[in-house]
């Protein structure tokens, strides 16, 4: 597909006119499955894109985070913003710096200059950023496949394994419950349409109430996440499913690039077939659970993280002096009126 002249269709004006962007756009590229080299006939485009914060925003009232129109799946991200998401190694941001040359629908000298020093946010954070969002899609996939598969009462105890291992990931992050207890378990259900349900006993004093709301989120976003899929359009729901499975895959992917080779490659080129054969359905079988050779394929990709991350030669940090002084001189010509550059004369 030629991407070259997308953005002068009309349903994208919003890009010139809005005055958050026009001449304040630094960077515009795909996002999503064409960014990675998976998409098919089916695939939405979607554009992702970094725009500078106004003076008003650096030095006066106002405060800017991201446009997002809807109608063509596009989400523009001010500068102060991104950096901070590309300093966790976001996995949704840090994308937007490894793209093909093509996939980059606009770029000026600043967009540009980001590019070129995108090794500064890499750290091993990317550890911890890629490896959540890895677990996510695996959660995914295990909570459809055992609501499909599973009696209640197995289901149940899948839900309950998944918040408990999220009450342990919150205990290093929360105070550790010495103001009281919190204790969840499974038992013999008090709703009639379940054999066994989860409990918690919980007894706590003088806790900060935004951690216990942050806790209740938690193991709340969780039983969502499984409910979510109820009653499942089978046909539907299996293409998520292979949709998942193979972001899953990709995320370890792009990972290990980044551990090993401090190199961000969003368009799997190499992997191509195999991550198109997975999104097709090819390790899925007729039941809708995947084939031995996925979770084989998983495990192995497990181990080359966990080894990639043993040995990577990345900073425990990003480099923050570095970032910092990149950051204020590209503010520094926004405060100074210094952007000469006008999006509007290039599309």
């Amino acid at each position: 597909m030629n991407f070259n002249d997308l953005l002068g269709n009309s349903e994208y004006d919003f890009l010139k006119t809005d005055e958050h962007l026009g001449k304040n756009i630094i960077l515009l590229g795909l996002g999503g499955s064409y960014a990675y080299g998976t998409n098919n006939e089916n695939s939405d485009i979607d554009v992702r894109g970094i725009t500078l914060n106004r003076k008003s925003d650096l030095l006066g009232l106002t405060t800017y985070e991201q446009y997002v129109d809807n109608n063509t799946d596009t989400t523009i991200y001010a500068f102060n913003k991104i950096i901070t998401l590309l300093i966790s190694c976001n996995p949704n941001t840090i994308e937007l710096l490894g793209l093909k040359e093509e996939h980059y629908l606009y770029l000026n000298d600043i967009g540009r200059s980001l590019l070129e020093q995108a090794g500064m946010f890499l750290s091993k954070r990317a550890i911890h950023s890629f490896g959540g969002y890895a677990d996510a899609q695996l959660r995914r996939l295990q909570n459809a496949l055992v609501r499909d598969s599973f009696p209640q009462s197995e289901k149940e105890k899948h839900i309950y394994n998944s918040v408990k291992n999220s009450i342990h990931h919150i205990m290093g992050r929360y105070q550790n419950f010495e103001n009281g207890y919190m204790n969840i378990y499974i038992d013999d259900a008090v709703n009639k349409e379940f054999e066994k349900e989860i409990f918690i006993d919980a007894n706590l004093t003088h806790y900060p109430l935004r951690d216990y709301k942050n806790i209740w989120n938690e193991m709340n976003n969780i039983v969502k996440e499984y409910d979510k899929l109820g009653k499942r359009n089978r046909k539907k729901d299996n293409n998520h499913l292979n949709k998942h499975a193979m972001h899953l895959v990709r995320l370890f992917m792009m990972a290990i690039d980044i551990l090993e080779k401090g190199e961000i490659n969003t368009y799997r080129e190499k992997e191509h077939d195999l991550l198109l054969s997975i999104r097709k359905g090819d390790f899925q079988k007729d039941d809708g659970s995947f084939r031995r050779e996925f979770h084989d394929l998983v495990s192995e990709y497990e181990k080359k993280l966990e080894y990639a991350a043993n040995h990577t030669e990345l900073p425990d940090e990003p480099d923050f002096n570095q970032i910092q002084e990149y950051v204020m001189s590209v503010n520094s010509q926004v405060v100074t009126d210094k952007i000469q550059q006008t999006f509007d004369n290039k599309i």
